[in-house]
């Protein structure tokens, strides 16, 4: 390509100047040149004219150093030397990278108000949530999660009608020394399947005990009612109800973002497994275990069961944290010290019954 070859026709004002001239744009050596009779008015590199961006059939503005304008209405003719000197029109790479900065930023706002808002507002949210919900509301969550269990992950219990018995009377003392009383809580026996050694609380009060935990427990039925003491704790405290309305407040969060509100909390409530398999936090596995201690102390049993079954189970599973009632329960020696401490500070009480 010839150093003087036309690239546009236009028009050149000079700069501090309204007085147009009419002009060429002509490629000189690695950058572009306006020309007039002859006459090279301005030249410069590449790097030093700014190109205003291609929009429509509106004139392209070329501004060299000196402030004088080039401005014509051949964008094929600019795009294309554009192209051939650098791959793509200046336009659309200026436009692009200012494009990918408000992108950056939007998305780095995005982020940063979804984490002040699960951070502060879904918690008080929650706390509002469970202080205004109508009773009906745990029943049918409860419902409707212990049946989306049975239909994925749980099956028909194993045990026989004797080592049922023996357990639920032992649970009814648990629940009578309750704040809720025999009435608040619903023992539930199944197979749990992958879930493996387990037992979780559902808002209702309804408490699942899998067949694997009472087989682990191997006869030490005060251990297995130490753990269900713990799991009534969960549903005095509502810690149940809370993770619930946790699981859809963070789903509402994504899926506001995401532009889909509905059908998804829909789901997320629904889908059980999702919800159980969730861990409570620290302060509210403590506040259990504290309960189970209570609750064992009032019922006429050892206090410190609870803990000898977090050594079981730990010793059952290899001491891992990946499967079982480790998972969403996670037991740790200073948590068994803090059971047994808590027990001690409680001092020995004489059998309720």
């Amino acid at each position: 390509m010839a150093s003087d070859e036309s690239i546009a026709a236009g028009e050149w004002n000079k700069a501090n100047s309204s007085r147009s001239i009419p002009a060429g744009l002509r490629r000189k050596d690695d950058g572009l040149a306006v020309v007039a009779d002859g006459v090279v008015l301005i030249a410069a590199t590449r790097d030093n004219i700014e190109f205003s961006p291609r929009v429509g059939s509106i004139p392209r503005r070329l501004t060299f150093p000196d402030g004088s304008v080039f401005e014509t209405r051949d964008n094929d003719g600019v795009d294309a030397w554009l192209r051939l000197h650098e791959g793509a029109p200046s336009g659309f790479i200026h436009g692009l990278e200012a494009f990918r900065l408000r992108l950056a930023g939007f998305a780095l706002a995005v982020i940063l108000l979804a984490a002040l808002i699960y951070r502060f507002a879904v918690p008080a949210l929650v706390e509002v949530a469970v202080l205004v919900t109508p009773p009906f509301v745990p029943d049918m969550i409860g419902s409707g999660v212990l049946a989306s269990l049975d239909r994925t992950v749980l099956s028909p219990t194993h045990l026989s009608g004797d080592e049922q018995a023996a357990i639920s009377r032992g649970f009814e003392r648990l629940a009578a020394v309750s704040e809720g009383g025999q009435g608040a809580y619903k023992l539930e026996f199944r197979d749990g399947g992958p879930i493996g050694p387990n037992a979780f609380a559902l808002p209702d009060g309804s408490l699942v005990l899998t067949d694997d935990l009472v087989r682990l427990a191997d006869g030490d039925q005060e251990m297995i009612l130490g753990v269900l003491g713990h799991e009534i704790g969960h549903v005095e405290r509502k810690h149940s109800l809370r993770q619930v309305y946790r699981v859809a407040g963070v789903a509402a969060l994504i899926l506001l973002v995401a532009g889909d509100v509905g059908s998804g909390v829909q789901d997320m409530l629904t889908q059980g497994g999702a919800i159980i398999a969730l861990s409570y936090s620290r302060a509210a596995e403590a506040e259990a275990d504290r309960r189970s201690v209570e609750i064992m102390r009032d019922a006429g049993y050892d206090p410190t069961a609870l803990a000898r079954f977090f050594t079981r189970l730990e010793a059952a599973t290899g001491h891992r944290n990946e499967t079982g009632m480790l998972s969403t329960h996670p037991g740790t020696p200073q948590r068994r010290q803090e059971v047994i401490d808590y027990a001690n500070a409680l001092g020995k009480r004489a059998p309720a019954r």
